[in-house]
């Protein structure tokens, strides 16, 4: 008995150097995304009876895709802690074996059989005193152990009902894109500023053999006077919102794989994304053009225009004034599926689709730093 108890106090304190306190911030993550989801399911079928549909539609697409990133990143926590826990079964098997079978010995042990020893009554009171170290360092191991199986099954449950959620978020978001644009395509409210020359924007755009040269000469274009006068766009400096939910992919003239630079940033984001008009604009030409997909070219003031290339597919015709916030565009790829982001979190990479979006700031024809407009925080 003596034997058991030594052993006992050596594996205790072996396990007591590993981490045992359950971790449920990975969890709560996936919880949180999923309680998202299902506000932006909500926000959706508000936008139906909605009178600015398309402001409301918007709104649920974001939301939309801020809880299927967040969920992203819950799945992807979730799945490395389990992981973590796993590992630390592995690691620790052996110690874990030898403590049940220590447990399950002095379960079985009657209170007789502990209480006499043959050193006599000093041997008794020294084996009592130890059982009274050992007894507590075993119990917490016991709860340690407990707890990480509990938060094991917890992660597993919290992954079956995120696939629930991913299922259902991933057709409502579909949907809502089809009734943006849908609402758009119906669209008849907007102001509009005319051209002098509105032929000459699509000449301009079929004859240019580069967008530096394309945007110098649309900004040399005129419009008919808006009504009234924006905020002056040199007050904008670090304020503007990003188009796009996204992360930065290249620098302003920072060089590509093939050594190209361009005086523009480049943002990585997820397939399908809605782009938006990140200040209240003009909306100077609105195609395709060259190898940029679909363009957007906005002019938020006079000599200032914003070019926004990517898309798969563009809102607005040449003219129209929009607010700040208004979809714009949505970038192209396909869209995902409840088993990439399943895969995605299990791998901790970056299985899902990404496009880019690439942007210019362009005053009196010279392209400026986007960075210096856009402030990165607020995406």
């Amino acid at each position: 008995m003596r034997k058991i108890l030594f052993h006992t106090l050596i594996l205790v304190a072996t396990l007591a150097i590993s981490p045992t306190r359950a971790d449920e911030a990975s969890t709560q993550m996936a919880r949180d995304a999923s309680s998202a989801l299902k506000a932006a399911s909500i926000q959706l079928q508000k936008a139906e009876g909605s009178k600015d549909r398309i402001k409301a539609l918007t709104k649920a697409i974001r939301a939309f895709e801020n809880g299927l990133l967040s969920m992203r990143e819950g799945l992807r926590a979730a799945a490395i802690r389990e992981r973590v826990i796993k590992l630390e079964f592995e690691n620790r098997s052996e110690q874990i074996s030898q403590l049940l079978g220590v447990l399950l010995t002095l379960e079985r042990a009657t209170t007789p059989m502990l209480l006499i020893h043959p050193e006599g009554a000093v041997g008794t009171a020294r084996s009592g005193m130890m059982v009274s170290e050992v007894t507590p360092g075993l119990q917490l191991e016991a709860e340690a152990l407990r707890a990480q199986l509990l938060e094991l099954e917890a992660i597993r449950g919290m992954q079956r009902v995120a696939e629930v959620d991913l299922q259902l978020s991933l057709a409502g978001v579909q949907n809502a894109r089809v009734a943006l644009s849908q609402a758009v395509s119906d669209r008849t409210d907007l102001p509009k500023r005319f051209a002098e020359d509105p032929i000459r924007v699509q000449i301009l755009a079929d004859n240019s053999d580069t967008l530096d040269f394309f945007a110098d000469a649309l900004s040399k274009i005129s419009f008919e006077d808006l009504d009234v006068k924006p905020i002056p766009f040199d007050l904008q400096k670090s304020q503007l919102p990003l188009p796009t939910q996204g992360t930065l992919l290249r620098n302003f003239n920072e060089a590509d794989a093939a050594g190209l630079r361009r005086p523009g940033i480049l943002l990585a984001t997820p397939a399908l994304s809605l782009v938006t008009a990140p200040i209240a604009s003009t909306i100077r030409y609105s195609g395709p053009f060259l190898d940029y997909g679909n363009v957007i070219i906005l002019e938020p003031d006079t000599d200032y225009l914003i070019v926004l290339a990517g898309m798969s597919l563009v809102y607005g015709k040449v003219g129209e004034v929009i607010q700040k916030g208004d979809p714009v565009g949505l970038l192209g790829g396909k869209a995902a599926k409840v088993g990439d982001f399943l895969v995605s979190g299990q791998q901790g990479g970056g299985t899902l689709a990404q496009e880019t979006l690439y942007i210019e700031v362009r005053k009196n024809g010279t392209p400026t730093n986007p960075l210096d407009w856009f402030d990165l925080a607020q995406n």
